[in-house]
């Protein structure tokens, strides 16, 4: 792990104000909803895990003089997930959190050793604090999958638990837990029954709360253009708040691997992806709330647009990008929901989602990139991969480099001009019934069938703004032209309300052209703000 060198440490200590610290004093304690970052003049830290009702006191970390202490929650705001206490008094130097991003932002080099060291201490700190936050569930129902795949993608410390297990049935039974109350979180040791990534979200510290900081930016949607958006927005200087229903990464977090995205000659995850995508907004100053659900746009000022949250909340900023893309079409087909449910029915193919499927019979649905992604991903794995398309050309929609290695693959049969009817099973998924276009009707032994037939645009919280006939929102020339003038790149019908990636009428629905675009939005917002 690098360390400062002493120039390095005096420089960063120029940022921060000098304390005496007594032994037993606790800088910060497990469970705080903020802390500052401390520097180590003479006196020594212990960084412990909380004792619980199962496990003693852990020491996971020790600091001595001119280490320094703190990790990704001085970033992200989570909750404090161990506590720092001194045992050799000496002195300490405090730097505030919004000292911390002029820091960020002033000193290259120290930025760079900050954020690496972050990271890694997350790693210690998910491996070694794990009873910060413990999820017990069973991992084929939907609810768990979508819980832990957000935990996953905000790296958030987590001691997973099978509620089948020995271990998870031992924890049900310490907290008074039965099966109507799965998932469940243990949280600082509170727990939630029936736990969703909003109430987990509310109990680390991840939901939106005023801060009294006025917001120059609002990006709603974190998929690649959404992420992009905020990067560019706090890298050039603008104060940016980052919102997203779900998780971050949109349906790009989704894909197991994308091969055609500049400068990853090998590929790389959607998950991969959205966790660097993660770290340059945080180190830019990125305010971002995950989940925070928006219902509504108030338009009345057209000078200070308003994000309005579901909760109430009211953001209040000079712009706002929407990026808040699409969500999954299902296929109409009697008892899609109840295997929905039952975790059978699959609309990603992350390494969390496919875990499970070595050596099994399953079909995956849809004739685009992602549904190819998919197919090979869990061939890959071992599974047995019926790959369903309605049209009669692979190649119509899906790149070559993918149809071209589909074709050949040992553990993919392809089936063209054909359409899921039928869905058997008790409670889990045992095969489906297909229609063949010359009217014949085939059984497809599946375990578990991945969904990828596109998106329906994310707009209905966007009322008062121009959309096309399927909802997806007109920008720029898609508008007619006003007497001020044209409009700017990307801009709506509502004056500083700009529309970027999927949720855009005519997007190219690529990961490359999202970036792009979201960084290309903030140009605009800055012509737009340029005249205030």
């Amino acid at each position: 792990m690098p360390v400062l060198d002493d120039e390095q440490f005096h420089r960063l200590a120029g940022y921060g104000s000098v304390e005496y610290a007594d032994v037993g004093r606790n800088l910060y304690a497990s469970g705080d909803s903020s802390y500052d970052l401390f520097l180590l003049r003479t006196a020594a830290v212990d960084l412990v895990r909380d004792a619980t009702a199962i496990e003693h006191e852990r020491l996971i970390y020790h600091g001595g003089p001119g280490d320094f202490l703190g990790e990704l929650n001085l970033l992200t705001g989570q909750h404090v997930y161990l506590t720092a206490r001194v045992v050799s008094a000496g002195t300490v130097v405090r730097i505030g959190a919004a000292t911390l991003r002029r820091v960020l932002a002033e000193q290259v080099d120290l930025a760079d050793l900050l954020i690496e060291v972050f990271q890694e201490r997350r790693e210690i700190i998910r491996s070694a604090a794990d009873s910060a936050l413990e999820i017990v569930g069973r991992p084929d129902t939907a609810q768990t999958l979508e819980l832990r795949t957000y935990v996953t993608q905000m790296l958030l410390p987590l001691s997973w638990l099978d509620a089948t297990s020995a271990s998870g049935l031992a924890m049900m039974r310490s907290v008074g837990l039965g099966e109507d109350d799965l998932p469940a979180a243990m949280v600082h040791g509170a727990v939630l029954r029936r736990a969703t990534p909003g109430s987990v979200a509310e109990a680390l510290g991840l939901t939106y709360r005023a801060d009294g900081r006025p917001a120059d930016l609002v990006v709603v949607g974190a998929g690649p253009a959404g992420l992009a958006a905020a990067v560019y927005g706090a890298s050039e200087g603008l104060v940016t708040v980052l919102l997203d229903r779900g998780g971050l990464g949109g349906q790009a977090a989704k894909s197991s691997r994308i091969e055609n995205y500049l400068g990853f000659p090998q590929g790389v995850s959607g998950e991969d992806l959205t966790r660097l995508a993660m770290m340059q907004a945080l180190k830019f100053g990125v305010r971002i709330y995950s989940p925070s659900a928006v219902a509504g746009l108030d338009l009345a000022d057209e000078r200070r647009p308003a994000v309005l949250l579901e909760d109430g909340s009211r953001i209040e900023s000079r712009a706002v990008i929407a990026a808040t893309g699409a969500r999954y079409r299902s296929l109409d087909i009697p008892r899609w929901a109840t295997f929905e449910k039952s975790g059978c029915i699959r609309y990603a193919a992350t390494e969390l989602d496919v875990r499970g499927y070595e050596d099994q019979p399953v079909t995956v649905v849809g004739g685009a990139n992602s549904a190819g992604q998919a197919a090979l991903s869990l061939a890959a794995r071992g599974a047995t991969v019926d790959l369903i398309i309605r049209g009669a050309d692979l190649g119509t929609r899906m790149s070559s480099y993918l149809t071209d290695r589909i074709r050949v693959h040992p553990r993919i049969r392809l089936h063209t001009g054909t359409a899921a009817r039928e869905l058997v099973g008790h409670d889990l998924l045992t095969s489906i019934v297909v229609d063949r276009a010359d009217g014949r009707q085939d059984r497809l032994d599946c375990r578990a069938l991945f969904c990828f037939i596109g998106a329906d645009p994310v707009s209905d919280w966007m009322a008062g703004v121009a959309t096309d006939s399927d909802g997806f929102i007109l920008t720029d020339s898609r508008l007619p032209t006003r007497s001020s003038g044209a409009h700017l790149p990307f801009q709506t019908s509502a004056l500083r309300v700009f529309a970027v990636g999927d949720l855009r009428s005519g997007s190219m629905k690529r990961v490359a052209t999202a970036v792009g675009e979201g960084g290309s939005a903030v140009s605009s917002v800055h012509t737009m703000l340029a005249g205030d």
